[in-house]
């Protein structure tokens, strides 16, 4: 079988190497002609996939700039970026430029797949019409389906092949083709009846989170006013081993997912006259952590008589996540950019960033003595936060990894 894959970030690089692992040969189509040179070279972008498990694989992948190398594929893949726009809305500009490539090389019998994140509706009002500007009619000439990527970048305990795969075809006949598609990288597959409901099915697993993690920062805020501790809060409640599940409060949310789907279901919604009040108030809530986790930055040095214009900061944690180098909607640019605007002198300690062109920073090792403040944003193994806390004039935690020392001079989110 012959697997396209057009867009070869996080989600279609780590399609392409399953694929090719399982014994298809793939054809990898990148914008970036770059990527292509590194690529075809063995050399990795995605962390999820290291350079040495791209090599092996080299000879079943074609990596291209150029859609006319999918029209012999059995099956094409879209795995584009679907973000939004400055003003929170939907962006498809890559999605239906993809689809549009697609169409131009379409041929009767193929299999064509969304994988990208995006609101209800998309598969069939948008690449329907595109791809049927090829002449061929869909669900009938060839095969149509959304399913969702589930990728958690760093996460190993799950993998693509793991991990449960929606499914919905435009037709019964479109979702058995996907479904022998997928059964070659893919243990379990989760059959639907249309694409709106795996669309939509992708957009409540993020929601689910998005509102979670909110109603537990919201809870952090208050509880910080009502001098309680949310973390021993948060553990007495996960002790009920029933209608409970465990969320944490943090700077806010960072990634390729939780910050963007969201405002892709609200959006949609107002077509249908409704305002999705509690998805876009949980947005709200997690868009405004920076700025609370600035107020407990300003008030730990106030307390010890300092002054944040002209303080010495190191962050120490700056991607999304812990473990990964991923910096799409980091909590930690806005609160370094927070701190930089009322004048403190920022460092940054993460390993996983060797480098922050847009502050002119680069990633620097420790020096707890050295500075007014050491600010936990993102609890990275293999560093040891409890040291730092013990040896830092002041610390605010604001992933709770220090919380078990009850040290002075350290403050919990």
């Amino acid at each position: 079988m012959r697997i396209g894959i057009v867009g070869l970030g996080y989600v279609g690089l780590p399609l392409a190497v399953e694929f090719a692992e399982a014994g298809c040969d793939v054809i990898g189509v990148e914008a970036n002609q770059q990527r292509v040179t590194d690529l075809c070279a063995g050399r990795s972008h995605v962390e999820d996939i290291p350079d040495d498990r791209l090599r092996p694989v080299l000879e079943r992948c074609e990596f291209t700039t150029r859609y006319v190398e999918l029209h012999e594929a059995d099956a094409v893949l879209i795995c584009v970026p679907t973000p939004l726009n400055a003003n929170r809305e939907p962006d498809l500009g890559a999605l239906l430029s993809a689809t549009q490539g697609v169409a131009g090389i379409l041929r009767r019998g193929q299999l064509v797949v969304l994988e990208s994140t995006t609101y209800p509706g998309t598969t069939r009002d948008h690449l329907v019409p595109l791809l049927e500007e090829s002449g061929f009619i869909a669900g009938e000439d060839f095969h149509l389906a959304f399913s969702p990527e589930r990728v958690d970048p760093g996460r190993t305990d799950y993998t693509l092949r793991t991990t449960p795969k929606i499914i919905g075809g435009l037709t019964p006949a479109c979702t058995e083709r996907a479904m022998a598609t997928y059964r070659h990288v893919c243990d379990e597959l989760v059959p639907v009846s249309t694409p709106e409901v795996a669309e939509l099915s992708k957009l409540l697993e993020n929601i689910f989170r998005s509102v979670n993690i909110a109603l537990v920062n919201e809870l952090a805020i208050l509880a910080d006013r009502m001098d309680i501790d949310v973390w021993e809060v948060i553990d007495a409640a996960s002790t009920k081993p029933f209608g409970f599940m465990r969320f944490e409060p943090g700077p806010g949310m960072g990634g390729h997912c939780l910050p963007v789907d969201p405002f892709y279901l609200a959006w949609k919604a107002r077509e249908f006259d409704i305002s999705t009040e509690f998805i876009e108030l949980a947005g709200k809530v997690n868009t405004n952590m920076p700025y609370f986790c600035l107020e407990k930055i300003t008030r730990a040095l106030n307390d010890a008589g300092k002054a944040v214009h002209g303080a010495r900061i190191l962050v120490v944690g700056v991607a999304y996540k812990a473990g990964v180098g991923d910096m799409r909607e980091s909590p930690a640019l806005k609160i370094i950019q927070l701190l930089r605007d009322r004048g403190a002198d920022v460092s940054y300690h993460d390993t996983f960033v060797p480098e922050l062109p847009r502050f002119g920073l680069a990633h620097a090792e420790p020096d707890p003595a050295a500075v007014d403040l050491v600010v936990i944003v993102t609890a990275h193994p293999g560093v040891d936060h409890e040291q730092l806390a013990r040896t830092a004039p002041l610390t605010v935690d604001l992933r709770g990894v220090t919380r078990r020392l009850q040290l002075s001079g350290v403050t919990q989110l």
